[in-house]
């Protein structure tokens, strides 16, 4: 079945908010395509109406207030919103996580000897043991 860019609204309704793995890719105006399995980000899994309160959300930079005039709803539906929606999304954390302290120096050389870390993160983990 070929489908045009814009029928996502119709992918969304046809899975019916099931977990869906997209198993080919094709570039449109070329002769290339992907096969595989990819799944979609996040947001491509929200409700078609959901996908587009977000996109309008951000829109107004946020504006609650804004939301509540382009809606037609009050402050409450709109942030009951934004949390049911926001409850449905895996948020990824960012920062890196803190380094990890040696037990002692030997440790640090025995790691640093099997290639688990770099020379940079041995003198790193070093200095910190002596601080």
């Amino acid at each position: 079945m070929t489908r045009a860019p814009n029928d996502w609204q119709d992918l969304t309704r046809l899975t019916g908010g099931e977990t869906f793995v997209v198993e080919r890719v094709r570039l449109i105006g070329k002769d290339i395509a992907i096969e595989g399995a990819f799944a979609l980000p996040r947001l491509a899994n929200l409700t078609a109406e959901d996908q587009v309160f977000v996109a309008a959300f951000v829109r107004s930079h946020g504006s609650i207030k804004d939301m509540e005039q382009l809606f037609g709803v009050s402050y409450p539906t709109v942030k009951a919103r934004l949390n049911r929606i926001a409850a449905s999304l895996e948020f990824i954390d960012e920062a890196p996580p803190p380094p990890p302290v040696a037990a002692d120096r030997s440790e640090v050389l025995a790691r640093l000897e099997r290639g688990e870390i770099s020379a940079d993160e041995a003198i790193a983990a070093l200095e910190r043991r002596t601080r």
